[in-house]
């Protein structure tokens, strides 16, 4: 179940953000290989004055944060980045060193669905 949190400045169209998030989600569902349906996704929009960045990077700048459940290997986090990278690549036209992957591994105790810890 990733949680996944895209961080980018405003200006970008519906269908542009849409394609965005099909290009992770689907990124996710080759390299990791969670369900179609497991799609917790969100846009996190910034003004210029709010989103600080190089200047070496364009306007494409986007931080995407990955929740993951722990245990995933190193192998298939590797795999996870570079799929998502060219799927934003190939749809969008994103420079490769205009996205930024991170990911977390809260421990299963720190998830709560549906009023349950994990």
């Amino acid at each position: 179940m990733p949680i996944v949190k895209i961080n980018m400045l405003k200006g970008k169209s519906a269908q542009y953000k849409k394609t965005l998030l099909d290009c992770v989600h689907q990124g996710l569902v080759e390299s990791l290989h969670i369900e179609d349906w497991d799609r917790f996704q969100r846009i996190i929009e910034f003004d210029r004055q709010d989103f600080e960045k190089p200047d070496f990077k364009s306007d494409n700048f986007m931080i995407i944060e990955l929740s993951l459940f722990p245990g995933r290997t190193k192998e298939d986090k590797k795999n996870a980045i570079q799929i998502i990278t060219e799927k934003l690549t190939s749809a969008l036209g994103i420079n490769e060193g205009d996205i930024f992957i991170i990911m977390n591994e809260p421990p299963l105790e720190n998830w709560g669905m549906a009023g349950k810890q994990k």
